[in-house]
């Protein structure tokens, strides 16, 4: 009889970026803690995280990354300032990214790509499945595709990545994944192909910043060569990885259809911060109202 495979507990989010696109708000600040209205965008990640259940979390961080590390730390004079004031709504804000999950930290040392820095996670991860969480992507919590990336996993075994369907002429700026349906928004990945050109892409599905690892993914890095930008690709492990019989594999793709919100780029940074504000019940309807009559009144003028 075949014993059930554990369910997953462990998180890894690399941290060790340096936010060139943000520069030179990041030369001093993580770009994961530039907020998203109101909270820094590391945060979200961190919930949607403990909202799948995996509550031990593995940051990989890198040099000046140390306020990641102080946000979810205590900060008792901040809490003391609040409790004499009577603040409780602001303290209890201030308290809650403390008590999200089991938080650890290991730092990248040399920044040698995505798949180093997932690599960096084998002493904690051990022989257990995980998630990989990049900061950039966040996921609406009314949409749990972690979750059912859970629990494809657990069901059929080896990896699992998001999917999403794009434009084909946005399919450039993603890893692209040539696949085979297999249920209703679940693909078998055959191929991985990072950053086509149009023309030379097997798919119009892009693969978004959510992973589930079998832990046989660490022999296949510590095997792969650096690729694109003399890098160790995570995209490249993944490719290594459909083919049959390798550690980690076989690999599968959840088609993702709900709310994300990219903070990578400048432009879709402050969108997704436009349309969090607006859903926000004590920001969005005199944000909202005040958005409308700036497009109909100001926006005319600029154009």
């Amino acid at each position: 009889m075949t014993s059930p495979r554990p369910r997953l507990s462990k998180a890894v989010i690399p941290v060790a970026g340096l936010g060139t696109r943000f520069l030179p708000a990041t030369k001093a600040t993580p770009k994961e803690m530039l907020p998203v209205v109101d909270q820094p965008a590391i945060q979200y990640v961190v919930e949607e995280a403990t909202a799948a259940g995996l509550t031990d979390v593995l940051m990989i961080t890198g040099r000046n990354k140390r306020p990641v590390e102080d946000h979810f730390d205590r900060n008792y004079e901040l809490e003391d300032a609040l409790r004499r004031k009577g603040d409780e709504e602001r303290l209890s804000r201030v308290q809650a990214s403390t008590s999200l999950a089991t938080l650890h930290y290991v730092r990248q040392g040399d920044p040698k790509g995505l798949g180093h820095a997932v690599a960096c996670a084998a002493p904690h991860v051990g022989d257990q499945p995980f998630a990989v969480l990049l900061g950039d992507d966040l996921i609406d919590p009314r949409d749990p595709l972690l979750t059912t990336m859970i629990d494809v996993q657990t069901e059929r075994g080896g990896s699992v990545i998001a999917l999403m369907e794009v434009d084909p002429e946005q399919i450039h700026l993603y890893g692209c994944a040539a696949v085979e349906p297999v249920t209703d928004g679940v693909m078998r990945v055959t191929g991985l192909v990072e950053k086509p050109n149009t023309a030379d892409a097997p798919s119009n599905y892009a693969v978004i910043g959510r992973y589930v690892f079998d832990p046989g993914v660490f022999d296949v890095l510590a095997k792969t060569p650096p690729g694109r930008g003399g890098e160790i690709q995570l995209t490249d492990a993944l490719q290594t990885m459909t083919t049959k019989d390798v550690p980690g594999g076989p690999v599968h793709g959840v088609v993702f259809k709900g709310r994300r919100y990219d903070t990578g780029d400048r432009a879709d940074y402050l969108r997704s911060i436009v349309r969090l504000a607006c859903e926000r019940p004590d920001l969005g309807p005199e944000f909202r109202t005040w958005l409308r009559a700036y497009v109909a009144e100001e926006m005319p003028a600029l154009d």
